[in-house]
């Protein structure tokens, strides 16, 4: 490039020109995930996993420093041995056990907002039901376990059935008490601007119900994981549940313990899959 090229002559921004530019709609364009989060952000995330290193430590140095019997308390590194050496078999009766924990949770979640909506729309019925599944809500649901397999026979359709029923009675809760509580003004600007009941539902009930919902829902998964388990205890072939019994029957306690961090997994990953149906739920009618 030559001196009297015209590329050559052309004025470069230099000083606040420059740091203009530099400032402008192109930076603040920049992707904010790039930068590093915040330690505020990063606290809930944080606090939590040190707590548990921190137990486990003092887990380990007491259990080695006192000589417990393995079979009494094994630490955390004998648990660990354990769960890589059983490892397969674990995740092979993790599979009936979370197939049959999320069936349980969609059955409970379609008859509980169903329940919910027949409750809110009909006085007769909320009347009737309501104090009804209060009293079902204080019955100890464990003892009723066997009376599944009784009625059902000793194959899935027992624990799914009684995992649904254990699991049901948060979300019909939440969910009715969500659309009881939905802003009378709203709904009264809904009637004036003439919309139908359905569109006041979908439209206003719905949405302003979501949260207590969603709160029913995280309560009803992990009620229906132990629900499943539950019924894994008195009649089952194959399940964590059974696995652990098998486990406990032959004094190994470092496999009961590993199969507790099996399904400690399983539940924080159907837990945290509810949490993030919830978030884009809330996103997507966020946007409307």
């Amino acid at each position: 490039m030559t001196a009297d090229s015209p590329v050559a002559h052309r004025p470069v921004a230099r000083g606040p020109v420059a740091r203009g530019i530099a400032a402008g709609p192109l930076a603040a364009a920049m992707p904010r995930a790039l930068a590093w989060p915040s330690p505020r952000r990063l606290r809930p995330v944080i606090l939590p996993i040190a707590t548990a290193f921190v137990v486990l430590a003092i887990w380990q140095i007491t259990a080695a420093a006192l000589h417990v019997p393995e079979v009494i308390l094994p630490t955390p590194v004998e648990i660990a041995g354990e769960l890589v050496h059983a490892l397969p078999t674990l995740l092979h009766h993790a599979v009936p056990t979370t197939l049959d924990s999320l069936m349980a949770f969609f059955l409970a979640t379609v008859l509980g907002v169903g329940l919910a909506i027949a409750i809110t729309y009909s006085p007769v019925l909320r009347d009737t039901l309501y104090p009804n599944l209060v009293v079902f809500q204080l019955i100890p649901k464990i003892a009723l376990a066997p009376l599944f397999v009784v009625w059902l026979g000793i194959s899935s359709e027992s624990r799914v059935a009684f995992a649904t029923f254990v699991s049901f009675f948060p979300i019909v809760i939440s969910a009715a008490v969500g659309f009881a509580n939905t802003e009378a003004s709203t709904l009264r600007l809904c009637r004036s601007l003439t919309a139908s009941e359905w569109q006041s539902f979908l439209l206003v009930r719905f949405p302003f119900a979501l949260p207590a919902i969603f709160s029913g829902m995280k309560i009803a998964m992990t009620m229906a994981i132990i629900g499943v388990i539950i019924g894994e205890f008195i009649s089952a072939k194959a399940g964590l549940g059974f696995y652990i019994l098998y486990a406990s029957s032959r004094m190994e306690t470092a496999l009961v313990f590993a199969a507790l961090f099996v399904l400690c997994m399983i539940g924080i990953a159907l837990f945290g899959a509810v949490a993030l149906a919830e978030e884009f739920v809330r996103r997507s009618y966020g946007r409307r």
